[in-house]
């Protein structure tokens, strides 16, 4: 690994390059916005989350600080002048003086020794923690380094010197030292996006700052160590449990770690073809709907904010054109480049640097989606989208969702979960479903005797089978006892191109009522069919229930701040009650118009 093939973009003396830079107005407005300074990082900010639970106060000043240094660094290297250079000292200097780079809802010492208690209220200077943050600082400072370091050695050789330390003693030293972080897959097994999102930071970071071969070896080496045991971890569908919001950046950081290693060796480290890899990188075009949609069960938005551009190179680096075809739509159709979540400085770069052919792929008009070890079925006929979730309850970042589906008619959406909401102290708490988006009564699943599904791995479906038209399961061990069920099997069939059928049959150990819930998106209205039948109209169709139940509409005001950028407005929860009995068998059908 010599050293050129360790910088993946050109520094700033490459004039060639930035001056014919694509976007370079929007790069120097960022770079404008920088130059007004940066916002202040009290510790009181930092105290906020141990005191109330809102992770804002802190986050928002602090994601606000590293997009504004990048967005500094990248306007310098486009204007070359050094109007930018004093925001980018600026920006370098607070960072580095901050006391710690870790958030403050992932405070916390992971190794339990005494006197570092978890979750402290502000950081221990002595105990260097890496979480996601900690990581994607480190390299964002490595790149800036890397594309600036000329002009910032110009300056004084002093700065370069103390990021290298910063990030050496932050970082890279604790991630060679100790095995104790539970992302590492050392002290766990059940790992989450959080080590493939550190490791594709601790990698660059390495490969920019790291000077001595046999260290930067080693280093690697660890690395690699903890993807296996990443991957050893991921279900072969290739499904990510966490939605495709998290997916990028689970598998797409996956990606940024494969393209780090692959280009760092001159393209001799490849691992594209194995099959796993390949369905990691298929997961959003199989839970992609239509448009900007995606099913979103667990905490993940209908809407998410997915990197076109490594979703394209993911597609090409598989073989999967239409994977590639879909990064590329969403690519194009980004606005900025300023990343619209965290700032994660090599995927802007990459957005800049990678040549974006075009690409259209036209799926199926019919077709079907089987994760069976995620647990999701999906089915596309004519107009019609649905999707039935199986699995288990005790998913990463799940909700109590067992059985659900949602239902879509020309791409937009009729039957819906509502994802996401802003992350507080309660979201990881054990006061996570008292959050009404977390919990069974707020998915389209029924209360058996008033009892919700419980949280744990074993509340699941089982006997699940499927097939081209629909899949079918048994939720009787999705709730706990107290809801007497014996026997309940849900099945959900695409009736042609005209109708979604979703089909329910309980038995319970003594009568007892039943209240199915179903959320909508367009606000239903009640109806009465040319057969005299009654029916809700939901947008552009029509649901019939049979046997008649009695049917209570509850309009959901969306006050979360998260949760518009898929729902914004209204949604609809529907309850409609059965009588107490010891068998309950309904059909619930959505049809055109």
């Amino acid at each position: 690994m010599p050293p050129e093939r360790r910088k993946f973009f050109p520094s700033m003396e490459a004039r060639h390059v930035w001056e014919v830079l694509p976007r370079r107005g929007e790069l120097l407005r960022w770079g404008d916005e920088a130059t007004n300074g940066y916002p202040a990082l009290p510790a009181s900010a930092y105290l906020a989350y141990a005191r109330s639970g809102d992770r804002r106060v802190f986050e928002t000043p602090y994601f606000k600080r590293r997009s504004l240094l990048i967005g500094a660094a990248l306007a310098e290297c486009v204007a070359g002048n050094g109007m930018y250079l004093d925001a980018v000292i600026d920006g370098l200097w607070l960072v580095c003086e901050e006391s710690s780079w870790v958030l403050s809802a992932h405070n916390g010492a992971a190794d339990g020794k005494p006197g570092h208690e978890k979750n402290m209220p502000l950081p221990d200077v002595t105990n260097p923690h890496i979480d996601l943050f900690a990581a994607q600082t480190a390299a964002t400072l490595a790149h800036t380094v890397a594309l600036l370091g000329g002009a910032l050695e110009a300056v004084t050789p002093l700065l370069c010197r103390r990021v290298r330390l910063e990030v050496e003693k932050r970082v890279l030293t604790p991630f060679m030292e100790r095995d104790d972080f539970w992302w590492m897959g050392f002290t766990r097994k059940d790992l989450n996006n959080w080590t493939p999102w550190i490791l594709s930071n601790i990698i660059d970071a390495f490969l920019l700052l790291e000077t001595d071969d046999d260290r930067l070896a080693a280093a690697l080496t660890r690395v690699m160590r903890m993807l296996d045991r990443y991957l050893a971890c991921q279900s072969e569908d290739g499904g990510c449990d966490e939605g495709c919001g998290y997916w990028n950046m689970a598998g797409a950081s996956l990606l940024d770690c494969l393209e780090s290693l692959r280009l760092a060796t001159g393209e001799k480290a490849d691992f594209y073809g194995e099959p796993l890899i390949r369905n990691i990188a298929a997961f959003p075009l199989k839970a992609h709907i239509a448009g900007e949609w995606y099913w979103n069960f667990a905490d993940c938005d209908a809407k998410p904010m997915l990197d076109g551009e490594r979703v394209y190179t993911f597609g090409l680096r598989t073989g999967n054109p239409a994977l590639a075809a879909l990064g590329y739509q969403i690519a194009v159709h980004r606005m900025s480049v300023i990343p619209q979540d965290t700032s994660q400085m090599n995927r802007v770069l990459y957005m800049l640097f990678t040549p974006l052919k075009p690409m259209v792929s036209q799926p199926a008009a019919d077709y079907t989606v089987a994760l069976p070890v995620l647990g999701v079925y999906a089915f596309a006929r004519g107009y019609f989208y649905a999707a039935l979730k199986g699995g288990h309850n005790g998913e990463s970042h799940n909700h109590n969702d067992v059985g659900s589906c949602i239902l879509f008619y020309r791409g937009e959406p009729c039957v819906v979960d509502a994802g996401n909401m802003v992350y507080t102290a309660k979201t990881f708490s054990s006061e996570r479903y008292t959050l009404w988006n977390t919990r069974a009564a707020y998915h389209n699943i029924p209360l058996i005797n008033g009892v919700e599904q419980r949280e744990g791995v074993n509340y699941r479906a089982t006997n699940v089978t499927w097939g081209e038209n629909g899949a079918s399961m048994d939720l009787q061990e999705a709730y706990p006892a107290e809801a007497g069920l014996i026997r309940y099997t849900r099945g959900l069939t695409m009736d042609g191109e005209d109708s979604v059928t979703v089909e329910d049959e309980l038995t319970l150990t003594a009568p007892a009522p039943v209240e199915w819930i179903w959320l909508f998106r367009p606000e239903p209205t009640q109806a009465t069919a040319a057969d005299g039948q009654k029916a809700l109209c939901v947008g552009d169709l029509r649901m019939s229930v049979e046997p008649a139940l009695t049917v209570c509409v509850e309009e959901i005001v969306v006050t979360d701040t998260r949760m518009p950028r898929s729902f914004p407005g209204n949604l609809y929860r529907v309850t409609m009650a059965a009588d107490p009995a010891a068998r309950h068998h309904v059909k619930f059908q959505f049809l055109r118009g």
